[in-house]
């Protein structure tokens, strides 16, 4: 994976082909995430633990001085240099990768944050796209930060950068997302995880020591967009599971019940499909204050089995793998040294994470991509990856 070291000279050289000169740029940087374990409880009001990669998206932008803004994209480059203005930003009104930037530019002037001129941009990420790492989200994030960045608005920190990505998301591209991906991108720490109580945004750092492991990403590289996906269709499942639910318990969200309250209550759920899904967001929220638990005691083995068990619930009661991701994981527990192997991210295609010893990189790799390839049809890719910190300028 390239460093900043190497991609800045890159994309500034992009920049000055593309708006004449780098004259008086400047270069910022926003991680991707992966979530090692709490999938689908963050809009549920669970705890979920991500971690911020270094990988991620880098932006070299220099402010204009009239109201007009220019995007290009290294990583889209048949898409050109696309022109825009500070006065046609409308939300739900595009499907390009711009609505990402726009869609902050937007939540800023509805907080309160104003910004009056415009700005050229050279966007280029190095995090495989429609992988489930929250290329989306990292944009965000890096918009976010340049904006504070570029204007001067000082008083915006990097957590409420986090909650613009997410009213962004939701309020401009119609995603209702919950805060993890923003969070996560915006709030990573080098070698920590966060635990992360959606609910009341509380969180800690939890220091991640894998004892001759690695994390592996796996990229099925099914692509897939989470506008078009079955994400709301989960989200309102579980709301009306809820609703439901309320009839006999004061809970504000699922996240708030343990196993043996949803075992009481779960004949009030009116249909056996909610019903499942309502039992992953509780018992998957339960499964991450565990797996925490035992990572603070050193305890990498239950770590990986709870990992082991998430992508199953998801498999099972949220039903968002599919044969790409199904298969990965399956073939990844085939080979001695795995400790933990899980689909990451909303699903429908995306990545799996997998904990995998050091000395079993290179046969996971091989036998996995194998199989992958035979059965699939295409190639996986590859990730070992380091966890890194949040947002920051170049």
């Amino acid at each position: 994976m390239e460093t900043a070291i190497e991609v800045k000279p890159k994309i500034l050289n992009a920049f000055a082909e593309k708006f004449g000169s780098s004259e008086g740029v400047r270069v910022f940087f926003a991680p991707g995430r992966v979530n090692l374990i709490g999938e689908h409880t963050d809009y549920n009001g669970g705890h979920v633990f991500p971690c911020a990669l270094t990988i991620g998206t880098y932006g070299a932008v220099r402010k204009r001085d009239d109201r007009k803004l220019r995007f290009y994209s290294m990583n889209f480059e048949d898409k050109g240099v696309i022109e825009s203005s500070l006065d046609d930003i409308k939300p739900l009104s595009e499907s390009e990768w711009t609505a990402y930037p726009k869609g902050m530019i937007w939540t800023f002037g509805e907080k309160g944050y104003r910004v009056e001129t415009g700005f050229d941009l050279v966007l280029y990420g190095n995090i495989p796209n429609g992988s489930g790492l929250s290329s989306s989200a990292s944009v965000e994030v890096l918009t976010g930060v340049i904006l504070r960045e570029l204007y001067g608005f000082t008083d915006i920190t990097n957590q409420d950068i986090a909650l613009f990505g997410q009213y962004s998301e939701n309020k401009y591209n119609g995603v209702n997302c919950g805060i993890m991906d923003q969070f996560a991108i915006a709030m990573g720490k080098k070698d920590s995880a966060i635990f992360l109580d959606t609910a009341t945004l509380q969180y800690e750092y939890a220091p991640i020591t894998l004892h001759g492991a690695s994390l592996v990403i796996v990229c099925s590289n099914k692509k897939r967009g989470l506008g078009d996906s079955k994400y709301n269709e989960r989200r309102s499942e579980c709301e009306t599971a809820l609703s439901e639910i309320q009839a006999l318990v004061d809970a504000k969200s699922l996240g708030e019940l343990d196993e043996p309250t949803f075992e009481k209550v779960k004949t009030l759920i009116r249909d056996d499909v909610r019903c499942k899904r309502a039992r992953h967001a509780v018992y998957e929220n339960r499964r991450t204050i565990s797996a925490v638990e035992a990572l603070r005691k050193g305890d990498l083995t239950t770590f990986g089995q709870l990992m082991n068990a998430s992508h199953e619930s998801l498999r099972d009661d949220y039903e968002v793998t599919g044969i790409e991701l199904d298969t990965l994981v399956d073939e990844a527990r085939k080979v001695e040294g795995v400790i933990g192997a899980r689909m990451t991210g909303a699903g429908f295609g995306g990545c799996t994470v997998n904990i995998v010893k050091d000395s079993s990189v290179d046969e996971f790799i091989e036998k996995v991509g194998n199989a992958y390839l035979e059965k699939i049809g295409y190639a996986a890719d590859f990730y070992v990856v380091s966890i890194g910190d949040g947002p920051c300028e170049v």
